[in-house]
Order: structure tokens, then C-alpha cells, then sequence
């Protein structure tokens, strides 16, 4: 069975962060193994507390991890500090890690900055470059390329001048207004869309980290990189399409809506 490592917060709700990619991974058939940068007390209708991990901590899971159950992939969510960044950079070169999938959370969908301009400066400079593909959204791509995305011509800029920076593929995520089901896939100077279907549910709590570790997974079980995406696409609107409607704010998706069998049953 073919492994992944994710590297991201807590979520308590379940929704997002280390529970959607361990119920991501393993729906899309591979062993899910996790390195917890923070732990987080947060719900549908927002955060109430974040209580970070030590730099030697998160050294010691991940060193748990790789000698012994080697990921064949790994997919590094939200690391709000700049420590934290440099400890998963130092472990991953000294491991050889492979298949790395970044989806570099920085900004909020409001707008608002989550991790400190020290922490992105070490994320451009220590993990960026590590990356078999990035999946930045519109704002985050804004960082990194330092340009307002307002169009699909823009997207094509923002995602060859990320792609040219760091010497990876960019998976550029549309929504926000702007193509909301289609992403563009840069790297090595060509570039492909992939449209998606737009599905009318608010429930959108974890997206990012649900197609990030999908695309993980999938390259964990040896499909290229176009295929990876175009399978974690699929799977995430098959996760929304499913119409989950848990809490009373912005809920999760149904991860394992392709899941049937005995033990899903329920009492009849």
C-alpha cells in the first residue's frame, strides 16, 4: 500500500487540516500518516484558539514518520511560524523527500494575512522551492507572484512568474469570483486548464487541504501530475456534490462519499 504524510494543523471540527487529509488520503487509497504543526479549537463559524507545536516536536514526528513508514508523498498545509517552516525544510532535505505538494495558506478568504511576513519570507526561501507542485488560491498567488490576479490572463502571468521563482508547477486554484471551478496548471513553460463543474453548496470549510492532499495521494500512487489533478478534481466535486450540511456556519464536505459497505450502514 502506497503512503502520504501531511504536514498542517488540527482542525476540531473536522472539516479541514490534518482530519480532512488523513479522511482524504485514505478515501482516495493510500495510508495516511500526519506530523501536527498546531492544534486548533475552531468550528464552522470560525477559530476560537491556536496552540502551536514546539520546532523539536514537530522534529520528532517527523523523524518517526521517515524511519519507518516512508511517505511516498507529502502534502505541507498551514505553518504559521517561521521556526516550524525551517524544521520541516530540514528534515524533508535530509530525508530525500518526495512528491511534495504545497498549498501555501497565507491569506484568508476575507483577505486578512494568517501567518506573519517573517514566516512567508521562510516559506519562499526554505519550502517553495522543495515543491513538485504548489496550490496557491487567487490571493495567495497575489503574494507570491506580487501582482493583482483579476483575470484568466492574469492567472497565466501570476502562475508563470510563481512557476520561473520557484522551480516547481503551479496548480492556480480559480473561485473568488474568477473561474470558480477552473485551475490552471503551470510548469516547465507550458500550461493546462482544468474546468470543473460549479456546485451550488456553501458548504466549502477544508477545499484547499481536501484537493492538496487528493493530488498527494494520487501522485503517492505513481499517476503523473496532470492525472493527480485531474482525479482530485473529480473527488472534490464529488465531495461537495454530496451536499453535507454539518454546523451552523460554513460546514465540511462528505470526504467519503464514494465509501459504501457493511460497516457504513447505519441502523435501519
Amino acid at each position: 500500500m502506497k503512503t502520504a504524510l501531511t504536514i498542517a494543523g488540527s482542525d476540531s471540527s473536522g472539516g479541514a487540516g490534518i482530519q480532512a487529509d488523513i479522511k482524504t488520503m485514505t478515501v482516495n487509497g493510500v495510508y495516511a500518516m500526519s506530523a501536527i504543526t498546531a492544534l486548533t479549537a475552531q468550528n464552522t463559524t470560525g477559530v476560537t484558539g491556536i496552540m502551536e507545536v514546539t520546532p523539536d516536536f514537530l522534529e520528532k514526528q517527523l523523524d518517526a514518520v521517515f524511519t519507518d513508514i516512508r511517505p511516498d508523498a507529502v502534502k505541507i498545509g498551514m505553518v504559521s511560524g517561521k521556526a516550524l517552516i525551517e524544521t520541516i525544510a530540514d528534515r524533508l532535505e535530509a530525508y530525500h523527500a518526495e512528491n511534495i505538494v504545497v498549498d501555501p495558506v497565507m491569506v484568508a478568504t476575507s483577505g486578512a494575512r494568517l501567518i506573519s511576513e517573517e514566516a512567508i519570507g521562510a516559506l519562499k526561501e526554505r519550502l517553495l522551492p522543495m515543491a513538485t507542485v504548489l496550490t496557491p488560491n487567487i490571493p495567495e498567488a497575489e503574494v507570491l507572484a506580487d501582482m493583482q490576479v483579476k483575470t484568466e490572463e492574469d492567472m497565466v502571468t501570476a502562475a508563470e512568474l510563481i512557476s520561473r521563482k520557484y522551480g516547481c508547477a503551479v496548480l492556480l486554484k480559480g473561485g473568488h469570483q474568477l473561474n470558480d471551478a477552473n485551475d490552471l496548471l503551470y510548469r516547465e513553460g507550458s500550461l493546462k486548464w482544468f474546468c470543473g463543474r460549479r456546485i451550488d453548496n456553501p458548504n466549502t470549510h477544508g477545499t484547499g487541504c481536501t484537493l492538496s492532499s487528493a493530488i498527494a495521494a494520487n501522485l503517492a500512487k505513481g499517476f503523473d501530475l496532470d492525472t493527480s489533478v485531474e482525479r482530485a478534481k473529480e473527488y472534490i466535486s464529488g465531495a461537495l456534490a454530496a451536499m453535507l450540511d454539518l454546523g451552523s456556519g460554513s460546514g465540511p464536505m462528505n470526504h467519503a462519499f464514494a465509501v459504501t459497505g457493511k460497516f457504513t450502514e447505519e441502523q435501519s
